[in-house]
Formats: structure tokens, sequence, C-alpha cells
């Protein structure tokens, strides 16, 4: 009975997490696929299924431009975050450039409160004439995101691979290809993980794209929150919409799974 326990109860326990971590999925995948009357139910009720919200989301809405513009923008705003981050958590874990000083300036950085940094740059895109433009938007995620992956990043490039660099370095290799070629490979697990969580932030962040976007600029999140109406939520469209913001994460995620694991045990490790 022990070794029955043991084995069994283990599993129970993750099942019973893991129904706790999927219901709200299951739950937006059920309204997503029930009509504007059975949603409201409670206590709910399946009724007849159907894909006429999804139908809806792409005729009556401007979703198809709302997700092109989260993906434009994500995309660009990771392609540009991801190296510089990557530059400066090196620097810092192999020179302490700036000293505890600036690294504790970055990490304070994503304590400020978005609102502090959002109204300055909306100042800032208006006297540029960039309000309103998927630049002002990319610029404004890099700064909330290149903090975050720097300070994630850095654990990476510490550790052992500072023997290996050091050996391509007695090798006669110089900084810039022991960076290249040794680091870099090195923490790339790392380095994907960071990209592919920068990439969710970047999908997700909602305030700043309130702010600095407009009508041809305005992302996912805001659109979602325009199903709100003055008579009430459109709970069955915005649940069919959820859904199909999810699929990048989730088409993703079978490629970086390995590396992604990979990497962020490797950073608790360290």
């Amino acid at each position: 009975m022990k070794r029955f326990a043991k084995a069994v109860i283990p599993h129970i326990i993750l099942t019973v997490f893991s129904l706790a971590i999927l219901m709200p999925l299951i739950w937006l995948l059920r309204v997503s696929l029930t009509d504007r009357l059975t949603a409201y139910k409670i206590p709910p009720e399946v009724g007849t299924l159907g894909l006429m919200n999804y139908y809806e989301i792409f005729e009556r809405y401007a979703f198809v431009s709302w997700f092109l513009n989260s993906l434009l923008i994500a995309l660009l705003a990771t392609a540009i975050s991801l190296p510089l981050a990557t530059a400066m958590a090196y620097a810092f874990a192999r020179f302490n450039t700036g000293g505890s000083l600036l690294r504790l300036g970055v990490l304070a950085s994503q304590m400020l409160p978005p609102i502090i940094i959002v109204l300055p740059l909306f100042g800032v895109f208006l006297f540029a004439g960039m309000l309103q433009s998927h630049a002002a938007l990319v610029v404004a995620h890099i700064t909330i995101a290149l903090p975050f992956l720097t300070w994630l990043l850095v654990s990476f490039f510490e550790g052992d691979v500072t023997r290996l660099e050091e050996a391509a370095r007695v090798d006669g290799a110089t900084r810039w290809q022991a960076f290249r070629l040794i680091a870099v490979p090195v923490a790339a697990p790392g380095i994907l993980a960071a990209g592919l969580l920068g990439f969710i932030l970047s999908w997700n962040e909602f305030l700043f794209a309130l702010v600095l976007s407009g009508p041809s600029s305005q992302t996912l999140p805001v659109g979602l929150a325009s199903l709100e109406t003055h008579a009430g939520v459109e709970i069955a469209p915005l649940a069919a919409a959820t859904v199909v913001s999810l699929l990048p994460v989730f088409a993703l995620l079978p490629f970086l799974r390995k590396h992604l694991i990979k990497g962020l045990s490797l950073g608790a490790l360290k």
C-alpha cells in the first residue's frame, strides 16, 4: 500500500494542479464555441457548439489588423531587445560594467509603474511626430523588455562559460571571438528562453498600446478591450478572439520547448 500510495499520490496532486491551470483555458474554449445567450448562463451549459464567434471576429471587427500589428511589434521589439540585452548582460557578467549601482538601476526600472514611463514617452513621440505609429510602440516595448531580458540573461554568462572563454583566449581567440564562438553558443538555450519571454511580454502589453497606438497601429490587447460596449461585454466573440491570440505562443512552444526548459533550468541552477 505504501508503494502504491507513493506512486499514485504524486500523480493525483499533479493532475489536480494541472486541471487548475487548464480550467480557465477549457472554460475559454467552451465559451468561444457557444452562442451569446449560453455563454452568459450560470451554471454553465454547453449548448450548441459552433464556429460562429470565430467568423464574427473576422467579419465584424478589425481582428486581422490587430493580430498583425501585435505580431509585427512583438517581433521587432524582441529582435532589437534581445541582442542589446545579450551584450549588456555579457558586459555586466564579465566586466561588471557600471558596478552594482547600474545593475540595481536596471532592476529598479522594472519596478516603476508603467504609467510613469508612458507619459514622458507620449510627449517625446508627440514632439517627434511618431505618435500612433508602429515605430513608437516598438520603441516603447523595448524600454520595458530590455531591462527585463538583461537581468534575466546575466546568470547565463557567469560560471563555467568563463573558463571556456579563458581557454579560448589562451588558444589565441580575441575577446569578440570568445564572445561570439563560445559565450553565445553556450548561453543559446537561455537566450532563446529569454527571447520567448520577451515576445510574450510585448505581445500582452496593454497600457503603452492603449496610450500610444492609433487606429492603424492598434494591437490585440487594445482591440480586445474594445469588445466591451455600452450594451455589455461581447463575451463569446471576446473568448474566440482570445483563443486565436494564444496561437502564436502555442505555435512557438513545440519548437522551443527543449531550449526553453533547458534555458530556464540553467538559469535556476546558476
